[in-house]
């Protein structure tokens, strides 16, 4: 009797598993989906995805899916179905749609971290609104004439703090948090913001790590983390507001006091802690990581480093070593351009973004039916041969060169079905030009006071996604203009 109950939930279990298959295929068929695979039952391919996120190289996943299905495929990740695109046309069909056939949509486990008036999750006329306050906020005119000069202030001393050896991606972190601080609230470097940061770093663990919201895994402590980071940030908006009620004429130039003056001061408190943690995350991780990856390609390819060197270093003789950089110094920076846009897409960080289609939307003979996610892979695209010559390998003068660039036309402006670091359409990055400033002036100052050499076996990987692979030790050498020290 044992022997027949065990026998019949096996065959109950199996039966029920190859049914739940069997329907996801006809369903595919009868709705014309994109080809492709929803995994096991539930979880999906989700372990797949985040266990290729954190090796050396994440590509496979998409690598493996485009190679069997094509551009467009099918999966399940997050307890959602999703369609993936890496097909470009398609990328900028979604982007430039959202409020039409797509809305923004993440998972949860982001959302809980962002905060639900973070700007990334607002939608409709709200989302219109502060995102253009945003851009108005980090616009050329804005950058050049109140920003460019505590940029240049902050990443001088920084870089005035480095001996021997450095581990750069930490310092790039430190200058980015430094730097947004700065420019959201008016804070300069000090303890309180070197407490936040450290919590920051809790809070970044979280978007790589399984949703699981227990004390002991690296969501639950991402939780907690952004609990104590969102307090810190209150306790300013406090302050700061009523300093702003009673002293009209003496208000700080900062997206605080802008957030205070919107809509005749009526978002709240908690809406503007969201939207600063928001900020925060946006302005520190991303900015620091292509600090980073520019150094890390530009020391393994010498004749671009050498070119950078010489643009860099015209820029400073005309100057006295302490002379800030100007804007129009950054302006003559064409090749620091070119290493900018190239370390942008070989190792995009952003890797693409989700929405959720609010009507069935027919797209290339397949259906993506109403309610399904769609994930736009920007970084799929930056990597495809058909695209990009020599696709994978870090080359700053493609954007030289339109032979390079398999699709032309070929500067970064113009190439907006293949090349969309920053994303495109109404969620465009707003801080696109002040990331691109930022990195200029680092890479200026690092170049004109140091040589270096890794310190070690290079151990910074091709993208890098996890705590083990934060870290790019360098040597560092202090040196006048034209002269190793």
């Amino acid at each position: 009797m044992a022997f027949f109950l065990l026998y019949l939930s096996l065959f109950l279990c199996s039966s029920t598993f190859f049914y739940l298959l069997f329907l996801r295929f006809t369903l595919q068929r009868r709705l014309s989906l994109p080809p492709g695979s929803f995994g096991l039952p539930i979880i999906g391919e989700t372990l797949q995805l985040i266990s290729a996120y954190k090796t050396e190289n994440p590509e496979p996943f998409i690598d493996d899916r485009v190679n069997r299905y094509g551009n467009l495929f099918s999966t399940h990740i997050f307890g959602e179905r999703t369609v993936f695109s890496a097909d470009p046309e398609v990328n900028r069909f979604v982007l430039q749609n959202e409020g039409r056939l797509f809305e923004s949509s993440y998972p949860t486990s982001i959302s809980n971290l962002l905060g639900k008036h973070s700007l990334l999750l607002m939608k409709g006329n709200l989302h219109k609104r502060m995102h253009s306050l945003t851009m108005s906020f980090a616009n050329s005119p804005i950058i050049r004439n109140d920003l460019l000069v505590d940029i240049d202030r902050l990443i001088r001393l920084n870089l005035d703090s480095w001996t021997n050896k450095v581990f750069l991606q930490d310092q790039a972190k430190k200058i980015t948090f430094s730097l947004t601080v700065k420019q959201l609230m008016s804070y300069d470097p000090g303890e309180w913001t070197e407490q936040l940061r450290k919590e920051y770093l809790l809070v970044i663990d979280g978007f790589f790590g399984l949703p699981l919201p227990f004390f002991f895994t690296t969501y639950g402590r991402a939780i907690k983390a952004r609990t104590k980071v969102a307090e810190a940030l209150r306790l300013i908006v406090r302050e700061r507001r009523k300093e702003f009620e009673e002293n009209i004429n003496n208000r700080k130039k900062d997206m605080l006091n802008a957030l205070f003056l919107e809509e005749g001061g009526g978002i709240s408190d908690e809406e503007i802690v969201d939207f600063l943690v928001a900020l925060l995350v946006a302005g520190y991780e991303t900015t620091s990581t292509i600090m980073t990856l520019a150094v890390k390609f530009l020391t393994e390819t010498p004749l671009a480093l050498a070119q950078l060197k010489k643009e860099q270093e015209g820029i400073r003789a005309k100057k006295n070593e302490t002379e800030s950089l100007e804007w129009s110094d950054y302006k003559s920076m064409p090749f620091t351009q070119c290493v900018i846009n190239e370390t942008l897409r070989v190792s995009n960080i952003i890797s693409g973004v989700f929405r959720r289609a609010t009507t069935d939307v027919n797209i290339k003979g397949f259906t993506i039916p109403k309610g399904w996610k769609v994930f736009a892979s920007f970084r799929a695209v930056h990597l495809d041969q058909d695209y990009y010559k020599e696709a994978r390998t870090f080359n700053p003068w493609r954007w030289q060169n339109e032979n390079d660039i398999s699709e032309a036309p070929s500067t970064a402006s113009s190439q907006g079905n293949t090349y969309t670091p920053f994303g495109g359409g109404p969620r465009l990055c707003p801080g696109y030009e002040l990331a691109r400033v930022e990195i200029s002036v680092f890479l200026h100052y690092l170049v004109t006071k140091y040589s270096w050499e890794p310190a070690e076996k290079d151990k910074l990987v091709f993208f890098p996604t996890t705590r083990t692979q934060k870290n790019y030790p360098i040597n560092v050498h202090r040196r006048k203009l034209g002269h190793e020290l």
